[in-house]
């Protein structure tokens, strides 16, 4: 009988609890849709409610136990977004809801303490440009709004914290979250005593940074009635998603890796943090990796959240979203590229900036009476991948690193069409792993790890067996390079976002 890691993989969409075996095949999952609550207090104020996502992880982790059987689950793992946490009273009850990060209320605070610390200097500490919803500002926040909300609390949690304190009764914090939080001092690797006394804080405030792998505690008695594992099953720490889609999908030190759904984040595995000047005037942001030593230099963009939009409007009267997409594929093969002479320019922002240019849209130009749906939807495939190229040619810049590959994750990898374009595109051979749901292998290589099966990241990374296809650039990149240098005369910067010296920029 096969051993499991069982894995809470917490979006913000969606919350999957999976079963995975030493081999990563993963062989039983339950979800539940996840989504902030309005909160009482102020206009479109969002939160989370913790009983509820709770509830979740607690119904998932008992369908997928009810199929494996609890003694075979041998270490328990969570993986959540990042940033988001709130102040926990010393009974584990949270003293004000975890504020959500679409939530706009920090607005105002992160931008006086970016003014009064400086964003070169949040950037040069903690390798973050000023993003709204960072602990720095929700703390910051909460210290002008709701002092009582700290000053009754033990400690501050984040998600993944929140999760496993349901689990064990402990209070923990993981690093690849901590690093999330601007608070952390990257180079160092503790907390930044000029960032905490910025907000009232200090050390003890958190709790004890753990690492990818360490057991955290054990299933209480009590977490065992409600979820159906076995009391004494070790929970081990893992954090932040984005950290454990490279440990998961296989990736060399040598490689970019695009994670890719509605956002696409590309990153680099690097020995030291991106903090330079380069790396802060065009948007590179930087968050510890989840193997010790490493950092992950990264730039977040729109992803398929355009080709969504797209689907929407141009093959709504498709109501099955899989036939839609099969359809899209299937006639933008048949365009050349170029796409007739269309051209997208996504200029699409994260939800850290200003209200007004979240979701604002892109550029096409180039239609015409022949245009059909297939140019624009080729179009758009063709953007999204200049818009990959020229985030590949920062990052490689921001730490003088030049990947040898890029290889491709998440559920864009499953675009055949895009991976041609992505590789002939960005000049460079495209990775893809038949690994679906690498951030859930991740978290369960350090669930692994903290069961014994394996004596670290690093070795997990090379025993798992990693099965992939390489997509190399074909004839068509010749046309795609001089097709880029028409794409950045009609594409805003991408350091424009991020700039701060750009009005409305991220910085």
């Amino acid at each position: 009988m096969p051993d499991y890691v069982l894995v809470a993989d917490c979006g913000s969409t969606n919350i999957t609890v999976t079963a995975v075996d030493e081999a990563g095949n993963l062989a039983a999952s339950a979800s539940r849709p996840n989504g902030p609550v309005p909160q009482e207090g102020g206009e479109g104020w969002l939160a989370w409610d913790v009983e509820r996502l709770w509830g979740a992880v607690r119904d998932c982790c008992g369908r997928v136990v009810e199929q494996v059987g609890a003694d075979a689950v041998k270490a328990v793992a969570v993986a959540t977004w990042g940033a988001d946490g709130t102040a926990v009273a010393a009974d584990g009850t949270v003293t004000y809801p975890p504020i959500a990060w679409e939530c706009q209320r920090t607005e105002a605070t992160a931008r006086r303490l970016g003014e009064r610390i400086g964003a070169r200097r949040l950037f040069s500490i903690t390798g973050y440009p000023v993003i709204r919803f960072n602990t720095l500002f929700v703390i910051g926040w909460l210290r002008e709004n709701a002092p009582e909300a700290l000053d009754g609390a033990e400690k501050w949690l984040l998600m993944p914290g929140l999760l496993t304190l349901r689990l064990t009764g402990r209070m923990t914090m993981d690093v690849t979250s901590a690093s999330t939080m601007m608070l952390l001092d990257l180079e160092k690797g503790t907390w930044s005593k000029e960032l905490l006394d910025a907000v009232g804080a200090d050390e003890s405030f958190f709790p004890e940074i753990a690492y990818p792998g360490d057991v955290l505690g054990e299933v209480t008695a009590e977490a065992a009635a409600q979820t159906g594992l076995r009391e004494g099953t070790p929970v081990v720490a893992a954090g932040h998603d984005t950290q454990f889609a490279p440990i998961g999908s296989g990736a060399t030190p040598q490689e970019a890796v695009l994670s890719t759904g509605t956002w696409e984040i590309a990153m680099l595995r690097t020995p030291e943090p991106a903090t330079g000047d380069f790396a802060f005037g065009h948007g590179v942001l930087t968050e510890v990796d989840a193997v010790r030593g490493l950092y992950d230099p990264q730039f977040l963009m729109m992803g398929s959240g355009c080709l969504e939009w797209l689907r929407e409007r141009f093959y709504g009267g498709i109501e099955d979203r899989a036939a839609a997409y099969a359809t899209m594929i299937g006639e933008a093969r048949g365009v050349k590229p170029g796409a007739g002479g269309v051209m997208m320019a996504p200029s699409f922002v994260p939800a850290a900036g200003p209200a007004s240019r979240y979701n604002t849209g892109g550029t096409i130009l180039g239609l015409q009476v022949s245009t059909t749906r297939a140019h624009v939807y080729r179009a758009a495939l063709e953007g999204l991948s200049f818009q990959l190229r020229e985030a590949l040619r920062i990052l490689g810049q921001a730490t003088g690193r030049r990947p040898e590959r890029l290889r491709v994750v998440g559920g864009g990898s499953r675009n055949e069409l895009w991976n041609r374009i992505r590789a002939d595109v960005c000049r460079i051979p495209v990775v893809v792993t038949e690994r679906k749901e690498a951030t859930v292998v991740g978290a369960a290589i350090a669930g692994w790890v903290g069961a014994g099966r394996f004596d670290s990241i690093e070795q997990g990374e090379r025993e798992l067996p990693t099965e992939s296809h390489v997509v190399e650039p074909g004839p068509d990149a010749e046309r795609y390079e001089e097709m880029f240098e028409r794409y950045r005369l009609i594409a805003p910067s991408l350091k424009d976002f991020y700039s701060p010296n750009v009005p409305g920029g991220l910085g």
